[in-house]
């Protein structure tokens, strides 16, 4: 078990091309956000955006409109009752489910869409409500994804693996998802105060940032819109995902150095500003 390092960020964050196009950088899909959690998914939304995804979707409930395009009108908008979101799935690089979704019968079937619509070229970040409902009935995991993410707290965690929180070791860990995933195409990111990533080949990575600033609601959504705009910009490789992870804490080290309280927006906001930097460094 080893320390995400700095390092990872000047290898995967790289100078774009003079010659290049927002299709360079991803086609990305997020859903999420009913009536009661549209600040979910607009937060997630906003990390993609900032984290320098391409091209943006956002499938949310319709009361969530006018607050996603007042805050970034960047994303592109489809109602997440449309029938033809099944259609937007299979066209896109990377999709991230979860934040804000809720655990009505409705949320279930929007699971069982993305489980039906995706690809072996495809890669699923799946968060927050996916999550629980995943806990409820495995079957709903979109094993036939290329690359799956999955971003839990330690609860979360343990409603998908039924391993409680004081036995979360990492052989435990370990063998819960080559249990829940006999391909061994998923990748564990363990929120906590120092999360653990686990790679697809069992590798073990942990996060040494962070701080209490940052225990707000809305970190994780912002997270794993890092996670996947990060994705859609430079693959599923296991370093995109360390990058990811340790930016995210980064940035949430760097403004609580001056705020007693780390905003998840903040944190979307300096994202720009951290990549440049690093960008320079290769």
């Amino acid at each position: 078990m080893t320390d995400i390092s700095e390092d990872v960020l000047k290898q995967v964050i790289t100078v774009r091309k003079s010659d290049s196009h927002k299709g360079n950088y991803g086609r990305i899909l997020l859903i999420g956000g009913s009536e009661n959690y549209g600040g979910a998914i607009i937060m997630a939304t906003e990390a993609a955006l900032n984290a320098g995804a391409g091209l943006i979707a956002t499938a949310t409930h319709s009361i969530n409109l006018t607050a996603l395009h007042a805050r970034d009108p960047e994303a592109m908008y489809i109602d997440y009752r449309d029938p033809k979101l099944a259609d937007l799935i299979k066209k896109m690089d990377v999709v991230v489910c979860g934040p804000g979704l809720g655990m009505s019968d409705f949320a279930k079937r929007i699971l069982l869409m993305l489980k039906n619509n995706t690809n072996e070229k495809q890669i699923i970040v799946l968060d927050a409500s996916a999550l629980d409902l995943i806990g409820e009935d495995h079957s709903l995991l979109p094993l036939n994804a290329g690359h799956i993410i999955m971003t839990p707290h330690q609860m979360e965690w343990q409603r998908v693996s039924q391993i409680k929180i004081p036995y979360q070791t990492d052989a435990a860990n370990i063998e819960a998802l080559a249990s829940l995933c006999p391909k061994k195409n998923i990748t564990l990111v363990l929120k906590s105060n120092h999360t653990h990533v686990y790679s697809e080949n069992g590798e073990v990575m942990v996060n040494p940032l962070g701080n209490p600033g940052m225990a707000t609601g809305g970190s994780g959504d912002t997270l794993s819109g890092i996670i996947g705009g990060f994705c859609a910009q430079f693959g599923a490789k296991f370093e995109t995902i360390l990058a990811a992870v340790y930016i995210h804490s980064l940035a949430g080290d760097i403004i609580y150095q001056t705020n007693y309280v780390v905003k998840p927006t903040q944190i979307s906001k300096l994202l720009p500003q951290i990549m440049k930097k690093y960008s320079s460094l290769n």
